[in-house]
This record gives C-alpha cells, sequence and structure tokens, in this order.
C-alpha cells in the first residue's frame, strides 16, 4: 500500500514538473499552451511540489500570485497529509 502511494506520488509531481516545462517551452514559442486548470488538477492531486519545483527552475507562472504564493502552501498541505497517511 505504502510502496504505491510512493510511486503515485513520484509520478505525479515528475507530470507535474515536465508539464510546467512543457508550458514554458510552448510559451516561448507562442504555441498552444497548457490551461492554468490543467496544471491546478495536478498541484491538486498532490502535484504541487513538482509543480513548484518546475515553476522555480523554469521561471514560469512566477508573475501569478495563485501560483507563487498557492503552489508552495499546497505543497506544504499535501506534505502535511502524506506524512500523516505513513504514520498511521
Amino acid at each position: 500500500m505504502i510502496t504505491y502511494l510512493l510511486i503515485y506520488l513520484v509520478v505525479i509531481n515528475i507530470l507535474g514538473y515536465s508539464l510546467m516545462m512543457i508550458d514554458k517551452k510552448r510559451a516561448i514559442k507562442h504555441q498552444y499552451r497548457i490551461s492554468e486548470r490543467t496544471l491546478w488538477i495536478i498541484a491538486i492531486l498532490f502535484g504541487a511540489l513538482g509543480l513548484f519545483i518546475g515553476m522555480k527552475n523554469f521561471r514560469h507562472k512566477t508573475k501569478h500570485a495563485s501560483f507563487k504564493y498557492g503552489l508552495p502552501i499546497l505543497s506544504v498541505l499535501e506534505l502535511g497529509i502524506v506524512l500523516y497517511i505513513l504514520n498511521v
């Protein structure tokens, strides 16, 4: 059970990080973008940390207050939930 949870967390955060990278590349090339709604769905599904790291690494969405403040807060909340689950 715990193994599956950890695998899920790794995969969803790699996905979030990758989506931030892809969206940044598309923004530079003026191509069709990944919607903010999609990014937030990934964040809510425990991918906030990956998105946050991608945001910082690629300097993408850093001027959007919802991402700038929301992703770190959501990351901490999700980390707390995961730690609680792992300790139960």
